[in-house]
Order: C-alpha cells, then structure tokens, then sequence
C-alpha cells in the first residue's frame, strides 16, 4: 500500500516508535482509515527511549510499573481482536529499533515508507522476532522489491544518524510523551484510541 493521497491538503502525521505496542496498532491500520477520510499519512519514526530518560525512566513505563504491564498485555490481545490484527506478546520488550527507524526515517516521502513500517512493525508484535538487524530489515526490503543493502548503507550513515537525532529532539520539542502521538494542523492526539478522533479533526473545515 502506498502512501494515502491529499484531499484539500490534509494531513496527520504520525509519530511512532517500533518498539511501542500501541503504535503497532496505528501503524497496521492508520493508511487505511486515513484514505477513508481523504487524509494523508506523513509518518514520524522517531525513539521513545531517549524521551523516557529525560522523565528519568531507565526503560518503558509497561516494564517500570508492572500492574500497568500486565494490563496492557491483556488490552493487547483484545485490541487486536478489536482490528483483526495477529499478535504474539514480544519475548523481548521494548525492542531496539535502531535500524529499522533510520531505514523508515529514510523513505519520507517515498511510496514504499507505509509498507515498510508496517511490515516490520508486525515482525516485532506479531511474529516476536528481533527487528534490529541487518538480517530482518534486508528482508523486508527486499521483499519489497527494493535495494535492501543500498538503503541500509544511506541509512547508516552520519547524515541519516543525525537526521534521526535531530527527529527525536523534534518530538521531545514537540512535547511528545508516548507514542503513538498523531498532529493535525498543530493539535495533539497522544494514543491509538485516539486516532478515529485526529482523522475528523482533520476533515473539520478551518
């Protein structure tokens, strides 16, 4: 699936997190419901983790606070059930996602961005496979008909490494807390039970 077209200009943009189960569910179902209501998706891959330290968080709130963990493993699996979406609880949690969010960082713009963010996302919290690799990212890329080692070598390099740098800095800016956090025309909409409410926001005449 390619990236939604404009209707009248409008526009979400998504900030999102690989490792963040809650974006797993925007992300497998934002192009869809966006396209339903002539909006575009512009995808925001940035990293939680580097937000959460600056709460003074050594790791995820679902790991810090175990009663809100085993609560929103159980959520997920009703949440899915909800969407029609697979799942399997991540052995590992939260995942690093270097890779795979400076490769999605690099495909602004590009038809194959959606595809590959969903595609890689639902390797994390449907498959429970390690999404940090070389290995896994090639994968995808590859199965997306695209030049999985050239993409990987641009997306590794110092410009693209400071781009995402200069992303989560932006997010934090921003006052992004949590993801997935959606904008539209500069309103804020933190979680997945929010994103039905950012798209008609984002139809309301200005």
């Amino acid at each position: 699936m390619t990236q939604t077209s404009s209707a009248a200009g409008r526009e979400i943009d998504c900030w999102f997190d690989f490792g963040s189960n809650y974006s797993y569910l925007s992300v497998m179902r934002i192009e869809v419901a966006a396209a339903q209501h002539g909006v575009t998706v512009v995808w925001k891959p940035f990293l939680l983790g580097p937000i959460f330290k600056s709460f003074g968080w050594d790791n995820s709130p679902f790991v810090l606070q175990k009663a809100k963990g085993d609560y929103a493993w159980l959520d997920m699996i009703r949440q899915c059930r909800k969407y029609d979406l697979p799942w399997k609880q991540p052995t590992t949690f939260p995942r690093v996602a270097l890779l795979p969010t400076r490769v999605a960082l690099l495909g602004d713009g590009q038809p194959w961005q959606g595809e590959f963010c969903r595609r890689m996302i639902q390797l994390n919290f449907a498959a429970d496979q390690d999404i940090n690799t070389v290995e896994a990212v090639s994968g995808v890329l590859t199965l997306l008909g695209l030049p999985a080692a050239k993409i990987i070598e641009e997306a590794q390099s110092e410009t693209n490494k400071r781009r995402l740098r200069q992303q989560t800095e932006a997010a934090q800016a921003k006052g992004i807390f949590g993801a997935p956090t959606f904008f539209v025309r500069g309103e804020m909409f933190w979680g997945n039970d929010r994103l039905d409410d950012a798209l008609l926001f984002a139809t309301e005449e200005t």
